[in-house]
Protein backbone atom coordinates (compact mmCIF):
# COMPACT_ATOMS: atom_id res chain seq x y z
CA UNK A 1 0.00 0.00 0.00
CA UNK A 2 2.87 2.08 0.01
CA UNK A 3 1.05 3.64 3.47
CA UNK A 4 2.31 7.53 4.64
CA UNK A 5 3.91 6.56 7.68
CA UNK A 6 6.31 3.45 6.50
CA UNK A 7 6.05 3.28 3.01
CA UNK A 8 7.23 -0.24 2.70
CA UNK A 9 10.18 -0.07 4.90
CA UNK A 10 9.63 -1.83 7.46
CA UNK A 11 9.32 -4.69 4.84
CA UNK A 12 13.00 -4.67 3.39
CA UNK A 13 14.84 -6.31 6.09
CA UNK A 14 12.40 -9.10 6.04
CA UNK A 15 13.38 -12.66 3.74
CA UNK A 16 11.16 -12.55 0.99
CA UNK A 17 8.88 -15.35 -0.51
CA UNK A 18 7.50 -15.37 -3.22
CA UNK A 19 5.71 -19.05 -3.28
CA UNK A 20 4.94 -21.34 -0.58
CA UNK A 21 8.07 -23.54 -1.59
CA UNK A 22 10.32 -20.34 -0.89
CA UNK A 23 8.19 -20.19 2.57
CA UNK A 24 8.96 -23.87 3.54
CA UNK A 25 12.42 -23.36 2.14
CA UNK A 26 13.06 -20.35 4.23
CA UNK A 27 11.86 -21.75 7.52
CA UNK A 28 14.12 -24.87 6.94
CA UNK A 29 16.97 -22.84 6.98
CA UNK A 30 15.92 -20.80 9.85
CA UNK A 31 15.67 -23.94 11.63
CA UNK A 32 18.77 -25.43 10.77
CA UNK A 33 20.36 -22.54 11.98
CA UNK A 34 18.66 -22.91 16.04
CA UNK A 35 15.74 -20.42 15.12
CA UNK A 36 12.34 -20.78 17.36
CA UNK A 37 10.04 -19.50 15.51
CA UNK A 38 9.14 -16.93 12.87
CA UNK A 39 6.98 -13.97 12.31
CA UNK A 40 5.29 -14.17 8.91
CA UNK A 41 4.43 -10.66 7.34
CA UNK A 42 3.53 -8.79 4.44
CA UNK A 43 2.17 -5.63 2.48
CA UNK A 44 -1.46 -4.83 2.27
CA UNK A 45 -4.23 -4.69 -1.00
CA UNK A 46 -6.80 -2.11 -0.84
CA UNK A 47 -8.97 -4.16 1.55
CA UNK A 48 -6.27 -4.00 4.28
CA UNK A 49 -5.18 -7.91 3.79
CA UNK A 50 -2.52 -9.63 3.69
CA UNK A 51 -2.63 -12.30 0.76
CA UNK A 52 -1.52 -15.35 3.55
CA UNK A 53 -4.17 -17.91 2.36
CA UNK A 54 -1.43 -19.64 -0.37
CA UNK A 55 0.78 -20.13 2.18
CA UNK A 56 -0.91 -21.47 5.13
CA UNK A 57 -0.47 -25.46 4.55
CA UNK A 58 3.86 -23.84 4.52
CA UNK A 59 2.70 -22.32 8.11
CA UNK A 60 0.96 -25.56 8.92
CA UNK A 61 4.15 -28.21 7.67
CA UNK A 62 6.55 -25.18 10.04
CA UNK A 63 4.26 -26.45 13.22
CA UNK A 64 4.41 -30.11 12.62
CA UNK A 65 7.45 -30.95 10.68
CA UNK A 66 9.85 -28.12 12.27
CA UNK A 67 8.14 -27.68 15.75
CA UNK A 68 8.77 -23.47 14.87
CA UNK A 69 6.59 -20.76 16.44
CA UNK A 70 4.90 -18.97 14.01
CA UNK A 71 2.94 -15.98 14.57
CA UNK A 72 1.30 -13.66 11.35
CA UNK A 73 0.86 -10.32 10.56
CA UNK A 74 -3.00 -10.75 9.18
CA UNK A 75 -4.08 -7.35 8.38
CA UNK A 76 -7.76 -7.40 8.62
CA UNK A 77 -9.76 -11.57 8.38
CA UNK A 78 -12.96 -11.83 8.07
CA UNK A 79 -14.61 -15.39 9.66
CA UNK A 80 -13.41 -17.92 6.68
CA UNK A 81 -9.87 -16.18 6.77
CA UNK A 82 -10.03 -16.72 10.82
CA UNK A 83 -11.05 -20.79 10.57
CA UNK A 84 -8.38 -21.23 7.96
CA UNK A 85 -5.84 -19.28 10.45
CA UNK A 86 -7.08 -21.49 12.94
CA UNK A 87 -6.84 -24.45 10.77
CA UNK A 88 -3.37 -23.68 10.27
CA UNK A 89 -2.44 -24.14 13.62
CA UNK A 90 -0.85 -20.33 13.97
CA UNK A 91 0.53 -19.59 17.50
CA UNK A 92 -0.63 -15.98 17.35
CA UNK A 93 -2.33 -13.33 15.03
CA UNK A 94 -0.35 -10.07 15.12
CA UNK A 95 -2.84 -7.17 14.05
CA UNK A 96 -2.64 -3.70 14.16
CA UNK A 97 -5.92 -2.11 15.33
CA UNK A 98 -6.69 1.87 14.70
CA UNK A 99 -9.09 3.82 15.78
CA UNK A 100 -10.20 6.59 13.43
CA UNK A 101 -11.63 6.59 10.06
CA UNK A 102 -9.65 9.32 9.33
CA UNK A 103 -6.46 7.39 10.08
CA UNK A 104 -7.22 4.29 8.07
CA UNK A 105 -8.15 6.46 4.97
CA UNK A 106 -5.48 8.96 5.12
CA UNK A 107 -2.45 7.46 6.81
CA UNK A 108 -3.16 3.49 5.67
CA UNK A 109 -4.68 4.46 2.63
CA UNK A 110 -7.12 1.42 3.25
CA UNK A 111 -10.71 1.54 2.16
CA UNK A 112 -12.49 -0.06 5.44
CA UNK A 113 -13.20 1.27 8.75
CA UNK A 114 -13.07 1.13 12.29
CA UNK A 115 -16.14 -1.20 12.32
CA UNK A 116 -13.88 -3.53 10.33
CA UNK A 117 -10.89 -4.07 12.49
CA UNK A 118 -13.23 -4.51 15.12
CA UNK A 119 -14.93 -7.31 13.20
CA UNK A 120 -11.49 -8.81 12.49
CA UNK A 121 -10.92 -8.76 16.60
CA UNK A 122 -14.33 -10.56 16.64
CA UNK A 123 -13.36 -13.27 13.84
CA UNK A 124 -10.41 -14.34 15.16
CA UNK A 125 -11.60 -14.79 18.89
CA UNK A 126 -14.94 -16.75 17.73
CA UNK A 127 -12.23 -18.74 15.35
CA UNK A 128 -9.70 -19.73 18.66
CA UNK A 129 -6.87 -17.84 17.32
CA UNK A 130 -4.76 -16.02 19.87
CA UNK A 131 -4.66 -12.50 18.31
CA UNK A 132 -2.49 -10.00 19.84
CA UNK A 133 -3.55 -6.54 19.13
CA UNK A 134 -1.32 -3.70 17.74
CA UNK A 135 -1.85 -0.02 18.71
CA UNK A 136 0.70 2.23 16.60
CA UNK A 137 0.96 5.35 18.65
CA UNK A 138 0.88 8.84 16.68
CA UNK A 139 0.48 7.31 13.42
CA UNK A 140 -1.47 10.06 12.20
CA UNK A 141 1.88 12.46 11.52
CA UNK A 142 2.88 12.29 15.17
CA UNK A 143 -0.13 13.51 17.14
CA UNK A 144 -2.92 11.27 19.51
CA UNK A 145 -6.10 10.20 17.00
CA UNK A 146 -7.90 7.24 17.75
CA UNK A 147 -5.65 5.42 20.25
CA UNK A 148 -7.88 5.79 23.37
CA UNK A 149 -10.96 4.30 21.19
CA UNK A 150 -8.53 1.50 19.43
CA UNK A 151 -8.04 0.15 23.22
CA UNK A 152 -11.77 0.64 24.12
CA UNK A 153 -12.66 -1.38 20.95
CA UNK A 154 -9.63 -4.09 22.11
CA UNK A 155 -10.87 -3.57 25.65
CA UNK A 156 -14.69 -5.36 24.56
CA UNK A 157 -12.84 -8.86 23.36
CA UNK A 158 -10.10 -10.88 25.04
CA UNK A 159 -6.81 -10.34 23.60
CA UNK A 160 -3.69 -12.87 24.49
CA UNK A 161 -2.05 -9.53 24.97
CA UNK A 162 -1.53 -6.69 23.32
CA UNK A 163 1.59 -4.47 22.21
CA UNK A 164 1.74 -0.97 22.07
CA UNK A 165 4.23 0.60 19.29
CA UNK A 166 5.33 4.20 18.42
CA UNK A 167 5.83 6.41 15.16
CA UNK A 168 8.92 6.74 13.73
CA UNK A 169 9.45 9.13 11.01
CA UNK A 170 11.56 6.57 8.52
CA UNK A 171 13.73 8.82 5.73
CA UNK A 172 12.22 8.20 2.66
CA UNK A 173 8.42 8.21 3.47
CA UNK A 174 5.77 10.68 3.30
CA UNK A 175 5.97 11.11 6.72
CA UNK A 176 9.63 11.60 7.28
CA UNK A 177 9.58 15.10 8.65
CA UNK A 178 6.64 14.57 11.30
CA UNK A 179 7.52 14.63 14.80
CA UNK A 180 7.88 10.93 16.34
CA UNK A 181 5.66 10.13 19.22
CA UNK A 182 6.65 11.58 22.59
CA UNK A 183 7.38 9.12 25.33
CA UNK A 184 4.62 11.22 27.21
CA UNK A 185 1.48 10.26 24.50
CA UNK A 186 3.09 6.38 24.79
CA UNK A 187 2.78 6.45 28.39
CA UNK A 188 -0.94 7.88 28.52
CA UNK A 189 -2.06 5.74 26.27
CA UNK A 190 -0.46 2.92 28.14
CA UNK A 191 -2.18 3.51 30.89
CA UNK A 192 -5.32 3.61 29.33
CA UNK A 193 -4.31 0.00 28.38
CA UNK A 194 -4.00 -0.47 31.64
CA UNK A 195 -6.50 0.82 33.10
CA UNK A 196 -9.23 -1.20 30.63
CA UNK A 197 -7.45 -4.56 30.53
CA UNK A 198 -5.87 -4.80 34.23
CA UNK A 199 -5.08 -8.77 33.56
CA UNK A 200 -3.69 -8.23 29.58
CA UNK A 201 -0.12 -8.38 29.51
CA UNK A 202 1.18 -5.02 27.82
CA UNK A 203 4.35 -5.10 25.82
CA UNK A 204 6.23 -2.14 24.37
CA UNK A 205 7.02 -3.25 21.00
CA UNK A 206 10.35 -2.79 18.94
CA UNK A 207 8.96 0.23 16.82
CA UNK A 208 9.44 2.90 18.71
CA UNK A 209 11.78 6.44 18.60
CA UNK A 210 15.19 6.00 19.15
CA UNK A 211 17.86 8.03 20.99
CA UNK A 212 16.94 9.94 24.25
CA UNK A 213 13.09 9.54 23.33
CA UNK A 214 13.37 5.70 24.08
CA UNK A 215 15.45 6.32 27.01
CA UNK A 216 12.13 8.35 28.64
CA UNK A 217 9.49 5.83 26.33
CA UNK A 218 10.85 2.99 28.18
CA UNK A 219 11.24 4.80 31.96
CA UNK A 220 7.37 5.64 31.50
CA UNK A 221 6.57 2.47 30.33
CA UNK A 222 7.63 1.23 33.10
CA UNK A 223 6.04 3.10 35.37
CA UNK A 224 3.07 3.00 33.53
CA UNK A 225 2.87 -1.03 34.25
CA UNK A 226 3.81 -2.78 31.19
CA UNK A 227 5.40 -5.83 31.42
CA UNK A 228 7.47 -6.16 28.57
CA UNK A 229 10.00 -4.18 26.56
CA UNK A 230 11.74 -4.82 22.99
CA UNK A 231 15.55 -3.86 23.47
CA UNK A 232 14.93 -2.08 26.36
CA UNK A 233 17.33 0.65 27.48
CA UNK A 234 19.40 0.15 30.15
CA UNK A 235 17.91 2.77 32.24
CA UNK A 236 14.35 1.41 32.16
CA UNK A 237 16.08 -1.98 33.23
CA UNK A 238 17.69 -0.16 36.34
CA UNK A 239 14.64 1.62 37.12
CA UNK A 240 12.25 -1.77 37.40
CA UNK A 241 15.21 -3.40 39.53
CA UNK A 242 14.46 -0.13 42.03
CA UNK A 243 11.46 -0.66 41.63
CA UNK A 244 11.35 -4.73 43.04
CA UNK A 245 10.18 -5.85 39.39
CA UNK A 246 10.82 -9.01 38.80
CA UNK A 247 13.08 -9.02 35.25
CA UNK A 248 13.50 -11.98 32.91
CA UNK A 249 14.63 -11.73 29.58
CA UNK A 250 13.97 -13.38 26.12
CA UNK A 251 15.22 -14.05 22.68
CA UNK A 252 11.86 -14.65 21.30
CA UNK A 253 9.02 -12.07 19.72
CA UNK A 254 7.71 -9.81 21.88
CA UNK A 255 4.22 -10.59 21.73
CA UNK A 256 5.48 -13.86 23.41
CA UNK A 257 4.84 -12.31 26.68
CA UNK A 258 1.68 -13.95 26.61
CA UNK A 259 3.30 -17.79 26.98
CA UNK A 260 5.09 -16.22 30.10
CA UNK A 261 1.71 -15.07 31.55
CA UNK A 262 0.29 -18.72 30.52
CA UNK A 263 3.23 -20.51 32.18
CA UNK A 264 2.82 -18.23 35.87
CA UNK A 265 -0.75 -18.47 35.70
CA UNK A 266 -0.94 -22.27 35.65
CA UNK A 267 2.47 -22.37 37.93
Amino acid sequence: MDCKHCGGKLLESMLPVKSPSDLTEVLQRLRHGNAEGCLISGGCGLGGTVPLEPFLDAMSEAKRDLGLKVVVHTGIVDREAAEKLAGAGIDAALIDVIGSDETVREIYGVRRSVEDYDASLSALEKAGVPFVPHVLVGVHYGKLKGEFEAFGMISRHKPSAVIIIGFTPFPGTAMQHCPPASPSDIASVILQARRLMPHIPLSLGCVRPKGRLRQETDCLAVKAGVNAIAYPDPKAIELSKRLGLECSYSGLCCSEVREDFKAEQQS
